[in-house]
């Protein structure tokens, strides 16, 4: 299944509202007697406060990389079968160039006359490189993407934990564990076995990520309005409350209208927001362009930063390069202006969604530049679509320029920094 797709069809009718579509927007909540604002001081920096964090989903695979699953995980549809013109699950071609282990597809050669291959994230080089690129272009860390560890994608995630440990602990990374809760049934007492017999112990580890001296964990998908999704507030709650019993700063990535109960969010779930650390509110299908981006500034990140201000919660809020297969990029525009409106409204971390996402099109790392590096006959658009030339990394580059901004290092600037090509 796509990653996320559901929450994107779900939300077509309520983003003609939110977005550049229309003037319409959802207001905070007014405060009640039972809901005094009063201004806490933010967290000081730490792992995530300051900090520019990618999302990792490290979940390619192929036949015969020694992976457990032993399958084309996440790049086929029919995974027994390699990815082709009519199996594939991904909507953007990655650069290869840097891994020295692919696989074989069975597309046709890339219009340079390469064959076409894929990478592994099972690969040890793959995941070394991947964090190499992290530490080379100034970014912070990765939040390790953790769905229902149970039935066949088990022993893969397993190891792919252990892997990204290594690999942070090499390149000066940090990482900390993101679990996901999209479908997972029994996930309150799943996802705490799981923390307690085999995810607690990465925390001992250089390269965890700390906040607040606290272990950092974050939990995706409590109180989305949609059928994947289907938990009471109070088991949330009290599954949010018992990591926090555990010594651990707890994240939650939660509905992009979190503070309007009536949205994409389910009623009655304010409270339950209101107990993490940090809000991380996703935003990936909600923006397209520049206009859209500040729409949200305006109407929807300003309220979510004083809102959060005003409850001692901290906000992370979601930056991304945009869906290149839907031309929404604009070499680099939309990504950038994200970048400058967010250290505007003064949040206190930023979260990239996402950093290997080439399924949803929406990944910073290295992607075909040009048409001479994409199968042929394919359909994938390549980073120069708009007609302007862009290099494979140069998504890594605008996030570490972005961090740099971000962290003012670099003075706050509405101009791209950035140059498509050295």
């Amino acid at each position: 299944m796509r990653r996320r797709k559901f929450e994107t069809l779900l939300l077509v009718a309520l983003l003609a509202e939110t977005t550049g579509c229309s003037k319409k927007h959802i207001p905070a909540p007014v405060p009640t007697k039972t809901d005094t604002v009063v201004n806490h001081t933010p967290s000081p920096v730490g792992d995530v406060v300051g900090k520019v964090v990618v999302g990792y989903q490290g979940w390619f695979a192929a036949i015969g990389d020694g992976s457990p699953i032993n399958r084309f995980w996440h790049w086929s549809n029919t995974w027994e079968n390699p990815p082709s013109p009519t199996n594939t699950a991904i909507s953007s071609w990655p650069d290869v160039r840097d891994y020295t282990t692919t696989f074989k597809t069975d597309y046709a050669n890339l219009n340079n006359g390469s064959e076409a291959r894929v990478f592994s994230s099972f690969s040890d080089q793959t995941v070394d490189i991947q964090f190499k690129w992290m530490k080379d272009y100034g970014i912070d860390g990765a939040a390790l993407q953790r769905f229902n560890p149970s039935g066949i994608e088990g022993p893969v995630r397993d190891a792919m934990a252990a892997k990204v440990k290594t690999a942070a602990e090499k390149n000066g990374v940090k990482f900390y564990i993101m679990y996901d809760v999209s479908g997972w049934t029994n996930m309150a007492t799943e996802m705490e076995t799981d923390w307690t017999n085999k995810m607690s112990a990465l925390t001992a580890s250089s390269a965890y990520a700390m906040q607040n001296g606290k272990p950092v964990v974050c939990i995706w998908g409590f109180g989305f309005s949609d059928q994947n999704h289907d938990f009471t507030a109070q088991s949330c709650t009290a599954v949010i409350k018992w990591f926090q019993s555990k010594g651990c700063y707890v994240i939650g990535g939660v509905p992009t209208h979190w503070r309007d109960q009536n949205s994409d969010s389910r009623p009655d779930f304010l409270g339950v927001y209101k107990t993490f650390d940090m809000l991380s509110p996703w935003m990936v299908g909600r923006i397209g362009n520049v206009n859209d981006a500040d729409n949200f500034f305006a109407n929807v990140n300003k309220a979510d930063q004083a809102y959060c201000n005003g409850n001692g919660i901290d906000y992370q809020p979601c930056v991304l390069p945009g869906d290149l297969s839907a031309r929404q990029r604009a070499h680099g525009d939309l990504m950038w202006r994200q970048f400058y409106n967010m250290k505007r409204v003064g949040c206190q971390g930023i979260y990239i969604s996402m950093f290997d996402e080439y399924n949803e099109s929406n990944q910073i790392a290295k992607t075909a530049e040009s048409q001479a590096f994409v199968p042929s006959g394919s359909n994938f658009k390549s980073l120069d679509e708009d007609g302007t030339p862009c290099s494979s990394d140069y998504y890594l580059r605008l996030t570490g320029d972005g961090a740099k901004m971000f962290k003012g290092t670099i003075p706050l600037t509405a101009t791209r920094p950035t140059k498509p090509v050295l």
